[in-house]
């Protein structure tokens, strides 16, 4: 590894360290919430700018999930073209991210993370005492790579989520929801709420239900009637944009699995 990403990563683990002790915002902005590869692309692409007033060094990476990865250890099918670049203010550079071949699942949409961090010049000093703080941000975001032929459009496989109330388990204190998705797509959710007859219990933290799975939703507030319940979402579409909807509650699960 170069001594340029050695030290671009060090900045990094840094910046992470401290973005949970002190605000700030970033130069570097990224033109997309999401990136959706489309197998039958050849190449997938995303626009930074640079809306600060210095020059930006970016580097930027894919990984699997793992947000604490370093890049220099990280095996996905997919380069990221330039890897580093410099970006001046008030201008642009945009990213290629080409798909390498190697096999993933061809019936159900794969997911990873696009990393972008970017690291500020050192500022002028005048003097050799001069003490300054130098941040660096980091930007993540998914990349949803869609194999051709699947069955049904991404955009309806929220309103296809099989609702449940559940118990929440013993690290829980109470029902929650379970959203079970049987589409080959991935539904992000950024709110989700139950209610009738005047009650509601919310979730509002943001949960990713994946292809064939399911995740149990924790909730908060008053709990409504079943026979009353309707379950209120808010989903997040390919362009970053909200989906309102609603659904109505499936039989609860008897305890051989059946509804």
């Amino acid at each position: 590894m170069t001594q340029l990403l050695k030290a671009m990563l060090a900045a990094g683990a840094c910046a992470l360290a401290l973005a949970s002790a002190m605000p700030a915002q970033a130069a570097v902005v990224l033109a997309a919430t999401r990136v959706v590869y489309n197998a039958s692309d050849a190449e997938a692409t995303l626009r930074l700018s640079n809306e600060g007033d210095s020059p930006m060094l970016t580097q930027s990476w894919l990984d699997k999930g793992d947000a604490t990865a370093s890049p220099s250890t990280i095996d996905v099918p997919f380069t990221v073209m330039p890897p580093v670049s410099r970006i001046d203010p008030g201008k642009a550079q945009t990213l290629r991210i080409l798909y390498t071949g190697e096999p993933l699942p061809r019936d159900r949409e794969s997911v990873f993370w696009l990393n972008v961090l970017e690291v500020p010049p050192k500022p002028d000093a005048s003097g050799t005492d001069t003490n300054f703080l130098q941040m660096a941000f980091r930007s993540r975001i998914k990349l949803f790579f869609r194999p051709e032929g699947l069955k049904g459009q991404a955009a309806d496989a929220p309103s296809q989520l099989v609702w449940r109330l559940v118990p929440q388990g013993s690290a829980g204190k109470g029902p929650a929801l379970e959203a079970r998705n049987p589409t080959a797509y991935h539904v992000s959710l950024g709110t989700v709420e139950l209610v009738g007859g005047g009650k509601s219990a919310k979730f509002d933290d943001g949960v990713m239900v994946a292809p064939g799975e399911a995740q149990t939703i924790a909730l908060t507030g008053e709990l409504p009637s079943t026979a009353q319940a309707t379950v209120k979402y808010q989903a997040i579409n390919d362009h970053g944009g909200v989906l309102e909807g609603e659904s109505s509650l499936a039989p609860a699960m008897s305890a051989s699995g059946t509804p």
